[in-house]
């Protein structure tokens, strides 16, 4: 019997050509609405997808054969995983595959902000030579602070040994410190810090987790980084606190208006007064959720997915 898997979402050609290789009937659908893919799901043993939309109880009921979910990424916050496990479904995701990236665009973003490179580059465009206007600061001898200390949170405080610079964490896991950083309480990081950078999964406790009260609790001002999900941050709260000197500048790669499958900002036609001081101020660097979006990344996450498939042992 050929064991078919349905690819929801466009992907490296590797994924594909190497599942293939293992005897799967690979089939593809990057357009069909979700109820369309429902009336069919029931066909395959295994889907593979991003972000394109929520695998609910509604869609698990109707995927009868289903053995495995894979996600292309490193959360799985659109997959209910508790009803997925209650049916017996296996659930893969790849956060192995664009830590790398992720750790390199958390520095980049850093390093951006604290020599105002992003500012200097617009300026000289316009013709302005502003050399004091655009003294920066240096990260040696800084404390950084990350929250959420996994697969990304790792690969950022690798990235910084090469600077002379305290790395401290604070998890909800006990005993995730390493070589690298140690792990401290919420306390005593927000005592500490001199930057934060956000490395969480969306979950209950990180929602809305970087609002008024939990800023105002650091002991000094400091730099704010979100590699992580953009829900972790009330963004009036973080632009209040720009405007006050609390949170001296953000390097922000993901915000909470973004629409769940992360391929589009700007669809919304209102967006709130809040991202329009974002998008002015000199103070903050956007990118739109890039940074685990690399050439190499999209090789690495391919890959990881075609062995964690593997691993579970469903070959035709």
């Amino acid at each position: 019997m050929i064991k078919k898997i349905l690819i929801l979402d466009k992907n490296h050609p590797l994924l594909k050509k190497s599942l293939e290789t293992l005897g799967f009937q690979c089939d593809t659908d990057y357009t069909s609405s979700k109820e369309s893919i429902e009336k069919k799901i029931k066909h395959y043993l295994g889907i593979i997808i991003r972000s394109r939309f929520k695998i609910d109880s509604q869609f698990i009921d109707a995927a009868t054969s289903l053995k495995f979910i894979a996600r292309v990424g490193a959360g799985l916050e659109s997959i209910d995983v508790v009803y997925a496990s209650k049916n017996n479904i296996h659930l893969i995701s790849a956060p192995e595959g664009n830590r790398n990236a992720v750790g390199e665009h958390t520095l980049a973003l850093l390093l951006s902000l604290f020599n105002k490179i992003n500012k200097a580059n617009t300026e000289i465009k316009k013709g302005k030579w502003l050399r004091e206007a655009n003294r920066g600061i240096e990260l040696d001898g800084k404390t950084v602070g990350i929250i959420g200390y996994g697969n990304m949170g790792k690969s950022f405080a690798k990235k910084l040994r090469g600077f002379d610079v305290k790395v401290i964490c604070y998890d909800i896991k006990k005993g995730v410190g390493d070589q690298n950083c140690q792990q401290v309480s919420l306390q005593q990081l927000q005592k500490e810090a001199d930057v934060v950078s956000l490395h969480t999964p969306h979950n209950k406790e990180s929602y809305k987790m970087v609002n008024s009260s939990f800023i105002q609790a650091f002991s000094k001002s400091f730099y704010l980084l979100n590699t992580a999900r953009g829900t972790a941050v009330v963004t009036k709260d973080l632009v209040a606190s720009l405007k006050t000197g609390k949170i001296a500048g953000a390097g922000l790669d993901v915000l909470e208006y973004e629409k769940t499958s992360f391929e589009n900002l700007f669809e919304n036609k209102s967006l709130p007064k809040s991202f329009e001081y974002l998008i002015n101020s000199t103070q903050v660097i956007l990118t739109p959720h890039i940074a685990g979006w690399t050439e190499e990344s999209t090789i690495k996450l391919a890959q990881t997915i075609v062995d964690k498939i593997k691993k579970l042992g469903l070959f035709p």
